[in-house]
């Protein structure tokens, strides 16, 4: 089991799911081998929910970090869960074509690069950006 993993099942603990029970942890890997965790936490009004992916960019970012290498994203199910859209889009924003570790409760799911999961993404190229 790699560091990664490890942790992005350590933060899946610590998920706040009392409406779907479907608890996600995430551990955001910068260049530097720093490792970011997050974790989903629902709300009652569901659209303010955050996925874990999510959780652990923007905390990533809000402590400096603006290199990343990879994700894990670990969830209890037999399948690979891959990250939702909209957590795709800001893991690309930030990230770049991010390793995609995906893995359950006992091993490893999938592996995959982010370009893989968002084959035409929206960026500031679009805008006449970067």
């Amino acid at each position: 089991m790699t560091a990664l993993i490890k942790a992005a099942r350590e933060a899946r603990e610590r998920a706040v799911a009392p409406f779907s029970g479907f608890k996600v942890g995430a551990a955001l890997q910068t260049t530097g081998g720093t490792i970011v965790t997050g974790c989903n936490v629902e709300n009652a009004s569901y659209g303010l929910t955050m996925c874990a992916e999510r959780v652990a960019m923007f905390k990533a970012l809000s402590e400096g970090h603006r290199d990343f290498a990879a994700v894990a994203v670990v969830s209890d199910t037999a399948s690979p869960t891959p990250p939702c859209g909209a957590c795709r889009q800001v893991l690309w924003e930030f990230g770049g074509d991010l390793e995609v570790v995906l893995a359950n409760l006992t091993c490893e799911t999938g592996r995959f690069r982010l370009s893989q999961l968002l084959p035409l993404p929206f960026d500031a190229r679009l805008l006449g950006g970067k």
